[in-house]
């Protein structure tokens, strides 16, 4: 039987280059479709407050009437208060007792956790367990604990002979009995984070460091604090942006007090606005607040580049 000869080979048609533009162009307006809606909510509830604060920043306003503009007054006349500056310096003053006292405290209670075997679930739940209690009822519950008279502290610390301390009616412990509280009810977040990071450090950098004699202390300064240094860049970036906002504490503690001794920058920011109707100074020091965590977070981003992704 004869072979049939074999036809021409019929090449294949490429795809027109217009079909495929075609192709994309449709891709992208469905995408974009699905994503309007998304962007609608979060020009109006997030980007549309935050323009709108800003022009009440240069304005005179009592909310209702239609305000007047007035241009830098409202800056001005922050400036001119001498408030202005003792709740800056309160601000920094907590966000250096909570970086000095409440940042290491979660890194140190998680290398610990990290080396227990039975009931690590329940001390995990135990540390956690702060975090899931309102904030307000956490601090009032401590309020008990400060009370002169008949508080937690003292009456322990009256077995012992010691004390009683004003602990929040005295300038001078009133906030680092703030940031003791704020340390106690964040920081077991912190830990699930730190202690799913060092889950992750592998275990033959530990291995090889017990077989070359290393003790404990050398093995977490020179493996598990390198290994977690992106984390712990992170967590110091969000703590320093946390503290710097601090307001539930002092205002549920103290209200500001003793002689103004825990009034911080939020807390100034909440009198403007709902003690003295001063709506427009209220949204100038947010402003002003805002930039300065931006410029804040930009340095300290650009700073640690390296050292965090290394």
């Amino acid at each position: 039987m004869s072979a049939v000869p074999a036809g021409p080979a019929i090449a294949a048609k490429p795809l027109d280059h217009s079909k495929r533009t075609a192709g994309k162009g449709r891709h992208t307006l469905t995408a974009l479709v699905f994503l309007i809606p998304a962007l609608v909510v979060f020009g109006v509830f997030s980007w549309w407050p935050i323009v709108r604060g800003l022009l009440i920043g240069f304005q005179e306003t009592n909310l209702v009437d239609p305000a007047t503009w007035v241009g830098l007054a409202n800056f001005g006349a922050l400036f001119a208060d001498p408030l202005l500056g003792k709740a800056v310096v309160n601000t920094l003053v907590f966000v250096g007792l909570a970086l000095l006292i409440g940042f290491p405290a979660p890194l140190v209670l998680a290398v610990v956790l990290s080396t227990v075997r039975r009931g690590a679930g329940l001390f995990r739940f135990l540390v956690y367990l702060p975090v899931v209690v309102p904030p307000v009822v956490a601090i009032l519950l401590w309020k008990w604990f400060y009370d002169p008279g008949h508080g937690l502290f003292n009456g322990l610390l009256g077995l012992a002979g010691l004390g009683p301390y004003p602990w929040l009616d005295s300038p001078d412990t009133a906030m680092v009995s703030l940031v003791l509280q704020s340390t106690w009810a964040g920081m077991g977040g912190a830990v699930l984070i730190y202690l799913a990071a060092i889950v992750g450090v592998p275990s033959e950098l530990y291995e090889a460091a017990q077989m070359d004699g290393a003790s404990i202390w050398t093995r977490v300064w020179h493996i598990t604090l390198p290994q977690l240094r992106p984390v712990v860049g992170l967590l110091l970036l969000m703590q320093l942006i946390n503290t710097m906002q601090v307001f539930t504490e002092p205002y549920v503690f103290t209200g500001g007090g003793p002689e103004n001794a825990t009034l911080t920058v939020l807390l100034l920011i909440f009198r403007y606005a709902f003690q003295d109707g001063a709506y427009g100074q209220a949204a100038a020091l947010s402003f002003l607040l805002a930039v300065a965590l931006g410029l804040l977070s930009a340095v300290y981003l650009r700073a640690t580049r390296s050292w965090s992704a290394s």
